[in-house]
Protein backbone atom coordinates (compact mmCIF):
# COMPACT_ATOMS: atom_id res chain seq x y z
CA UNK A 1 0.00 0.00 0.00
CA UNK A 2 1.46 3.63 -0.47
CA UNK A 3 2.13 5.28 2.47
CA UNK A 4 1.24 9.30 3.05
CA UNK A 5 3.56 9.94 5.79
CA UNK A 6 7.33 10.04 4.32
CA UNK A 7 8.57 6.80 5.58
CA UNK A 8 12.13 7.75 4.01
CA UNK A 9 15.53 8.12 5.86
CA UNK A 10 15.78 12.08 6.37
CA UNK A 11 19.47 12.36 4.19
CA UNK A 12 18.23 15.87 2.68
CA UNK A 13 20.41 17.43 5.79
CA UNK A 14 23.01 15.52 5.07
CA UNK A 15 23.55 17.58 2.41
CA UNK A 16 26.11 20.34 1.74
CA UNK A 17 24.69 23.98 1.36
CA UNK A 18 26.01 24.12 -2.17
CA UNK A 19 24.22 20.81 -2.97
CA UNK A 20 20.54 22.34 -1.24
CA UNK A 21 21.75 25.67 -3.50
CA UNK A 22 21.99 24.20 -6.07
CA UNK A 23 18.47 22.38 -6.18
CA UNK A 24 16.73 26.08 -5.42
CA UNK A 25 18.67 26.89 -8.33
CA UNK A 26 17.14 24.66 -10.60
CA UNK A 27 13.63 24.86 -9.68
CA UNK A 28 14.49 28.79 -10.46
CA UNK A 29 15.63 28.05 -13.70
CA UNK A 30 12.70 26.08 -14.44
CA UNK A 31 10.29 28.55 -13.31
CA UNK A 32 12.26 31.48 -15.08
CA UNK A 33 12.27 29.70 -18.44
CA UNK A 34 8.42 28.85 -18.26
CA UNK A 35 7.48 32.47 -17.35
CA UNK A 36 9.39 33.48 -20.43
CA UNK A 37 7.85 30.44 -23.16
CA UNK A 38 4.12 31.98 -21.45
CA UNK A 39 5.05 35.55 -22.68
CA UNK A 40 6.21 34.50 -25.80
CA UNK A 41 3.30 32.12 -26.67
CA UNK A 42 1.05 34.53 -25.66
CA UNK A 43 2.63 37.13 -28.09
CA UNK A 44 2.65 34.64 -30.99
CA UNK A 45 6.71 33.92 -31.07
CA UNK A 46 6.54 30.11 -30.60
CA UNK A 47 4.38 27.92 -32.29
CA UNK A 48 2.15 25.06 -31.11
CA UNK A 49 0.82 23.76 -28.19
CA UNK A 50 2.70 24.86 -25.05
CA UNK A 51 2.18 23.05 -21.58
CA UNK A 52 3.89 24.48 -18.50
CA UNK A 53 5.16 22.93 -15.45
CA UNK A 54 5.06 25.80 -13.12
CA UNK A 55 3.94 24.54 -10.06
CA UNK A 56 5.73 21.29 -10.24
CA UNK A 57 9.53 22.26 -10.30
CA UNK A 58 9.99 20.24 -6.69
CA UNK A 59 9.19 17.12 -8.62
CA UNK A 60 11.99 17.13 -11.40
CA UNK A 61 14.57 18.84 -9.09
CA UNK A 62 14.20 16.57 -5.93
CA UNK A 63 14.08 13.34 -8.35
CA UNK A 64 17.11 14.39 -10.24
CA UNK A 65 19.15 15.38 -8.02
CA UNK A 66 19.51 11.69 -7.57
CA UNK A 67 20.51 10.67 -11.06
CA UNK A 68 23.51 10.83 -12.40
CA UNK A 69 24.69 11.67 -16.57
CA UNK A 70 24.05 7.97 -17.69
CA UNK A 71 21.09 7.52 -16.25
CA UNK A 72 17.37 7.71 -17.85
CA UNK A 73 14.35 9.11 -17.58
CA UNK A 74 11.42 9.73 -20.14
CA UNK A 75 9.25 12.97 -20.03
CA UNK A 76 5.50 13.76 -20.89
CA UNK A 77 4.00 16.33 -22.79
CA UNK A 78 4.99 19.03 -19.85
CA UNK A 79 8.17 18.04 -19.89
CA UNK A 80 10.47 21.37 -19.94
CA UNK A 81 10.89 21.43 -16.25
CA UNK A 82 12.41 17.71 -16.51
CA UNK A 83 14.74 18.30 -19.63
CA UNK A 84 16.46 21.55 -17.75
CA UNK A 85 16.56 19.62 -14.19
CA UNK A 86 18.38 16.47 -16.07
CA UNK A 87 20.60 18.91 -18.03
CA UNK A 88 19.41 20.03 -20.98
CA UNK A 89 20.49 22.90 -23.05
CA UNK A 90 18.31 25.88 -22.24
CA UNK A 91 18.93 27.76 -25.62
CA UNK A 92 18.88 24.38 -27.77
CA UNK A 93 15.31 24.09 -26.03
CA UNK A 94 14.24 27.58 -26.46
CA UNK A 95 15.25 27.22 -30.05
CA UNK A 96 13.23 24.27 -30.37
CA UNK A 97 9.80 25.67 -28.91
CA UNK A 98 10.68 29.13 -32.01
CA UNK A 99 11.02 26.23 -34.70
CA UNK A 100 14.18 27.17 -35.34
CA UNK A 101 17.37 24.57 -37.32
CA UNK A 102 19.47 24.72 -33.86
CA UNK A 103 16.99 23.37 -31.43
CA UNK A 104 16.96 19.67 -30.12
CA UNK A 105 14.67 18.38 -32.89
CA UNK A 106 16.16 20.87 -35.77
CA UNK A 107 12.76 22.88 -35.23
CA UNK A 108 10.96 19.67 -36.60
CA UNK A 109 9.06 18.61 -33.09
CA UNK A 110 8.70 21.43 -30.82
CA UNK A 111 7.88 21.94 -27.30
CA UNK A 112 6.79 18.41 -26.57
CA UNK A 113 9.60 16.59 -28.21
CA UNK A 114 12.53 17.75 -26.88
CA UNK A 115 15.30 14.68 -26.32
CA UNK A 116 18.68 14.72 -25.51
CA UNK A 117 19.79 10.58 -25.44
CA UNK A 118 23.89 12.56 -24.20
CA UNK A 119 22.32 13.10 -20.81
CA UNK A 120 19.94 9.99 -20.55
CA UNK A 121 16.58 12.47 -21.49
CA UNK A 122 15.20 9.87 -23.91
CA UNK A 123 12.08 12.25 -24.67
CA UNK A 124 8.85 14.34 -24.35
CA UNK A 125 6.26 13.08 -25.59
CA UNK A 126 3.34 14.00 -26.72
CA UNK A 127 1.22 10.59 -26.26
CA UNK A 128 -0.53 10.12 -22.30
CA UNK A 129 1.06 7.35 -21.09
CA UNK A 130 3.79 7.19 -24.03
CA UNK A 131 6.43 6.85 -21.91
CA UNK A 132 6.08 3.98 -19.95
CA UNK A 133 7.30 1.63 -22.11
CA UNK A 134 10.25 3.24 -23.30
CA UNK A 135 11.08 3.63 -19.74
CA UNK A 136 10.87 0.02 -19.28
CA UNK A 137 12.84 -0.92 -22.18
CA UNK A 138 15.66 1.87 -21.13
CA UNK A 139 16.00 -0.32 -17.47
CA UNK A 140 15.70 -3.61 -19.12
CA UNK A 141 18.63 -2.67 -21.40
CA UNK A 142 20.83 -1.77 -18.61
CA UNK A 143 19.95 -5.12 -16.85
CA UNK A 144 20.78 -7.03 -19.88
CA UNK A 145 24.54 -4.33 -19.97
CA UNK A 146 24.84 -5.74 -16.53
CA UNK A 147 25.58 -0.99 -15.62
CA UNK A 148 23.39 0.28 -12.72
CA UNK A 149 22.09 2.41 -14.64
CA UNK A 150 18.45 3.55 -13.26
CA UNK A 151 15.55 4.87 -15.70
CA UNK A 152 12.81 6.86 -14.05
CA UNK A 153 9.37 7.41 -15.60
CA UNK A 154 7.77 10.49 -15.09
CA UNK A 155 3.71 10.76 -15.95
CA UNK A 156 0.81 12.22 -14.55
CA UNK A 157 -2.23 10.85 -13.18
CA UNK A 158 -4.24 10.90 -16.28
CA UNK A 159 -1.99 7.97 -17.55
CA UNK A 160 -1.94 6.67 -14.98
CA UNK A 161 -5.12 4.85 -16.46
CA UNK A 162 -3.88 4.43 -19.57
CA UNK A 163 -3.38 0.23 -20.33
CA UNK A 164 0.52 1.37 -21.06
CA UNK A 165 0.44 1.94 -17.02
CA UNK A 166 -0.45 -1.93 -16.51
CA UNK A 167 1.98 -3.41 -19.06
CA UNK A 168 4.97 -1.16 -17.92
CA UNK A 169 4.58 -1.95 -14.03
CA UNK A 170 3.36 -5.68 -14.53
CA UNK A 171 6.50 -6.25 -16.63
CA UNK A 172 9.06 -4.05 -14.23
CA UNK A 173 8.00 -5.93 -11.83
CA UNK A 174 7.95 -9.86 -13.02
CA UNK A 175 11.75 -8.67 -14.17
CA UNK A 176 13.04 -6.56 -11.13
CA UNK A 177 14.28 -4.01 -13.75
CA UNK A 178 15.42 -0.89 -12.53
CA UNK A 179 12.98 1.60 -12.71
CA UNK A 180 11.11 4.47 -10.57
CA UNK A 181 7.64 5.32 -11.88
CA UNK A 182 7.04 8.80 -11.06
CA UNK A 183 3.41 10.10 -10.88
CA UNK A 184 3.25 13.47 -10.92
CA UNK A 185 -0.54 14.22 -9.54
CA UNK A 186 -1.49 17.88 -10.24
CA UNK A 187 -4.97 16.75 -9.85
CA UNK A 188 -6.45 17.53 -12.95
CA UNK A 189 -5.91 15.25 -16.47
CA UNK A 190 -6.85 18.26 -18.88
CA UNK A 191 -9.53 18.73 -17.29
CA UNK A 192 -10.50 15.66 -15.49
CA UNK A 193 -10.11 16.22 -11.71
CA UNK A 194 -8.18 13.04 -10.17
CA UNK A 195 -10.96 12.79 -7.45
CA UNK A 196 -13.27 11.54 -10.58
CA UNK A 197 -11.13 9.68 -12.61
CA UNK A 198 -8.97 7.67 -10.11
CA UNK A 199 -10.98 5.15 -8.35
CA UNK A 200 -8.29 4.49 -5.76
CA UNK A 201 -7.09 7.03 -2.87
CA UNK A 202 -3.98 7.48 -4.23
CA UNK A 203 -2.35 6.65 -7.18
CA UNK A 204 0.26 4.87 -4.92
CA UNK A 205 -1.95 2.14 -3.86
CA UNK A 206 -1.92 0.70 -7.26
CA UNK A 207 1.63 -0.34 -6.80
CA UNK A 208 0.23 -3.16 -4.54
CA UNK A 209 -1.67 -5.21 -7.27
CA UNK A 210 1.98 -5.55 -9.66
CA UNK A 211 3.50 -6.58 -6.28
CA UNK A 212 6.10 -3.41 -5.79
CA UNK A 213 6.48 -1.00 -3.33
CA UNK A 214 4.14 2.54 -3.83
CA UNK A 215 4.75 5.48 -1.41
CA UNK A 216 2.64 8.94 -1.82
CA UNK A 217 4.95 12.12 -0.99
CA UNK A 218 4.03 15.99 -0.79
CA UNK A 219 5.23 16.55 -4.10
CA UNK A 220 5.58 20.94 -3.57
CA UNK A 221 8.24 19.71 -0.93
CA UNK A 222 11.23 19.36 -2.44
CA UNK A 223 12.78 18.06 0.28
CA UNK A 224 10.23 14.74 0.91
CA UNK A 225 10.99 14.77 -3.25
CA UNK A 226 14.83 13.69 -2.75
CA UNK A 227 14.34 11.78 0.40
CA UNK A 228 12.12 9.24 -1.81
CA UNK A 229 13.89 9.53 -4.68
CA UNK A 230 16.98 8.88 -3.00
CA UNK A 231 16.12 5.43 -1.45
CA UNK A 232 14.20 4.70 -4.29
CA UNK A 233 16.53 5.16 -6.89
CA UNK A 234 19.03 3.67 -4.45
CA UNK A 235 16.82 0.33 -4.38
CA UNK A 236 16.37 0.33 -7.81
CA UNK A 237 20.68 0.60 -8.60
CA UNK A 238 21.08 -2.16 -6.35
CA UNK A 239 18.61 -4.82 -8.12
CA UNK A 240 15.65 -4.93 -5.80
CA UNK A 241 13.44 -3.44 -8.89
CA UNK A 242 10.80 -1.27 -9.51
CA UNK A 243 8.58 1.15 -7.30
CA UNK A 244 6.01 3.58 -7.49
CA UNK A 245 6.46 7.12 -6.32
CA UNK A 246 3.62 9.48 -6.29
CA UNK A 247 3.86 12.99 -5.99
CA UNK A 248 1.27 15.27 -4.75
CA UNK A 249 1.34 18.63 -6.92
CA UNK A 250 -1.01 21.07 -8.02
CA UNK A 251 -0.80 22.45 -11.89
CA UNK A 252 -0.98 25.87 -11.54
CA UNK A 253 -1.61 26.80 -15.13
CA UNK A 254 -3.69 25.71 -17.01
CA UNK A 255 -3.65 22.58 -18.87
CA UNK A 256 -2.25 24.35 -21.99
CA UNK A 257 -1.45 28.34 -22.16
CA UNK A 258 -4.82 29.61 -23.05
CA UNK A 259 -6.78 26.97 -21.59
CA UNK A 260 -10.42 29.22 -20.19
CA UNK A 261 -10.00 26.94 -17.28
CA UNK A 262 -13.74 26.35 -16.59
CA UNK A 263 -13.53 22.97 -14.41
CA UNK A 264 -11.65 25.06 -11.95
CA UNK A 265 -12.13 28.43 -9.99
CA UNK A 266 -9.78 31.25 -9.51
CA UNK A 267 -10.35 31.18 -5.81
CA UNK A 268 -9.02 27.21 -6.07
CA UNK A 269 -6.12 28.18 -7.75
CA UNK A 270 -5.11 31.12 -6.00
CA UNK A 271 -4.67 29.37 -3.03
CA UNK A 272 -2.29 26.99 -4.12
CA UNK A 273 -0.40 29.39 -5.71
CA UNK A 274 -0.38 31.82 -2.21
CA UNK A 275 -0.09 28.23 0.49
CA UNK A 276 2.03 25.55 -2.17
CA UNK A 277 3.84 27.26 -4.36
CA UNK A 278 6.97 24.89 -3.60
CA UNK A 279 9.86 27.65 -4.79
CA UNK A 280 8.22 30.12 -1.93
CA UNK A 281 7.94 26.98 0.37
CA UNK A 282 12.05 25.91 -0.69
CA UNK A 283 13.44 29.74 0.34
CA UNK A 284 11.55 30.66 3.32
CA UNK A 285 13.37 26.89 4.70
CA UNK A 286 16.68 27.97 3.59
CA UNK A 287 15.99 31.27 4.94
CA UNK A 288 14.56 29.72 8.49
CA UNK A 289 17.88 27.75 8.05
CA UNK A 290 20.26 30.41 7.84
CA UNK A 291 21.62 28.96 4.85
CA UNK A 292 21.17 31.49 2.35
CA UNK A 293 19.54 35.63 2.43
CA UNK A 294 17.67 37.95 0.02
CA UNK A 295 20.34 38.67 -1.75
CA UNK A 296 21.64 35.06 -3.05
CA UNK A 297 17.88 34.33 -3.41
CA UNK A 298 18.03 37.33 -5.69
CA UNK A 299 21.15 36.25 -7.40
CA UNK A 300 20.28 33.12 -8.44
CA UNK A 301 16.85 34.71 -10.37
CA UNK A 302 19.19 37.24 -11.88
CA UNK A 303 21.52 34.45 -13.30
CA UNK A 304 18.23 32.55 -14.09
CA UNK A 305 16.86 35.12 -15.97
CA UNK A 306 20.14 36.36 -17.82
CA UNK A 307 20.62 32.79 -19.44
CA UNK A 308 17.08 32.38 -20.54
CA UNK A 309 17.27 36.01 -22.10
CA UNK A 310 20.39 34.32 -23.64
CA UNK A 311 18.62 31.56 -24.92
CA UNK A 312 16.07 33.37 -26.46
CA UNK A 313 18.33 35.68 -28.40
CA UNK A 314 19.81 32.80 -29.13
CA UNK A 315 16.46 31.27 -30.61
CA UNK A 316 15.71 34.34 -32.45
CA UNK A 317 19.36 34.54 -34.27
CA UNK A 318 18.79 31.00 -35.66
CA UNK A 319 17.47 30.16 -38.81
CA UNK A 320 14.56 28.08 -40.07
CA UNK A 321 14.79 24.25 -41.41
CA UNK A 322 14.99 24.51 -45.14
CA UNK A 323 11.62 22.91 -46.54
CA UNK A 324 13.98 20.19 -48.35
CA UNK A 325 15.24 19.02 -44.99
CA UNK A 326 11.24 18.40 -43.91
CA UNK A 327 11.60 14.41 -44.00
CA UNK A 328 15.43 14.33 -42.99
CA UNK A 329 15.71 12.00 -40.07
CA UNK A 330 12.14 10.29 -40.51
CA UNK A 331 13.21 7.43 -42.66
CA UNK A 332 16.13 4.88 -41.99
CA UNK A 333 16.63 2.97 -45.18
CA UNK A 334 18.55 -0.06 -44.96
CA UNK A 335 21.18 -0.53 -47.91
CA UNK A 336 20.22 -4.59 -48.38
CA UNK A 337 16.42 -3.36 -48.46
CA UNK A 338 17.28 -0.51 -51.06
CA UNK A 339 20.55 -0.73 -52.78
CA UNK A 340 19.11 2.24 -54.68
CA UNK A 341 20.18 4.45 -52.04
CA UNK A 342 23.77 3.62 -52.23
CA UNK A 343 23.64 5.24 -55.66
Amino acid sequence: MSETKNPFPDLFDSLSVEEKMKMLETMIRIRTFETHVEELFMNKKIFGFVHLYIGEEAIATGVMANLRVDDYITSTHRGHGHAIAKGANTSRMMAELFGRKTGYCKGKGGSMHIADFSIGMLGANGVVGGGFNIAVGAALSSQIKKTDQVAVCFFGDGASNRGTFHEALNLASIWKLPVLFVNENNQYASTTPVSYAVSAQHVADRAKGYGIEGYTVDGNNVTEVYDAANYLVGRAREGKGPALLECLTYRVKGHFVGDPERYRTREEVKKMIDERDPIKLYKNKLLEEGLTNEAGIAKLYDQAELEIQAAIDFAEASPFPDPQEALDDLFSFSPMEFPEVQQ
